[in-house]
């Protein structure tokens, strides 16, 4: 059964993948090339019934944030990739490690996550004391305690960190994909305010 995938790229931030492969491990692998500064990050990746009938759609629905006709990239937000996706998914085969060829290629990944991880709520005008929800399952929710940190599960945490436990995760994420205020992840809301500046 073929997997549909969403990829991401902390080098082309803004943009997602989408496409599909009966070997999602060697897909990433085969796009770390010369003309990419860091691998690609799957984001999401499920097995579907229909693999090139779902990709189709997937191109359709989001076809006005396509980049190029004949590229797979389009200028949304992860997350709504992943909830069109839901729609025909069977089963999450999302892996819990990244794909890199080398240590230093690890290393490179974990840094420039770090550098996209740099954000405050205030930046966002998210006050201290507000709600934010998991954008894969609504009824998990978090609150802001301060400019930087969040109370989830009772601990005084990191959205990143969060994000990492809820996901089960091996491997740093950025938290501000998965978690939502006022319907908008915190990455869109950011990305949102930085236009309209």
């Amino acid at each position: 059964m073929d997997i549909i995938y969403i990829l991401i790229n902390e080098a082309i931030p803004g943009y997602v993948k989408i496409g599909r492969t009966s070997n999602l491990e060697q897909r990433i692998r085969d796009l770390d090339t010369a003309g990419v500064p860091l691998p690609f990050e799957c984001f999401y990746a499920c097995t579907v019934r229909d693999a090139v009938f779902v990709e189709t759609q997937l191109f359709e629905a989001f076809s006005t944030h396509r980049l190029r006709p004949r590229r797979e990239f389009f200028e949304i937000a992860p997350e709504s990739a992943v909830a069109a996706l839901k729609l025909a998914e069977i089963e999450n085969v999302t892996p819990k490690k990244d794909f890199v060829e080398t240590p230093e290629d690890q290393q490179a990944l974990n840094l420039a996550r770090m550098r996209r991880a740099t954000f405050n709520f205030q930046m966002v005008n998210i006050p201290v004391g507000a709600e934010l929800v998991f954008s894969r399952d609504e009824n998990i929710k978090a609150k802001v305690i301060n400019n930087r940190s969040i109370e989830y599960n009772g601990a005084v945490t990191s959205l990143s960190e969060s994000a990492r436990s809820i996901l089960n995760n091996d491997y740093p994420v950025a938290g501000t994909y998965y978690w939502k205020f006022e319907g908008e992840t915190l990455d869109e809301r950011r990305r949102r305010l930085e236009n309209e500046a």
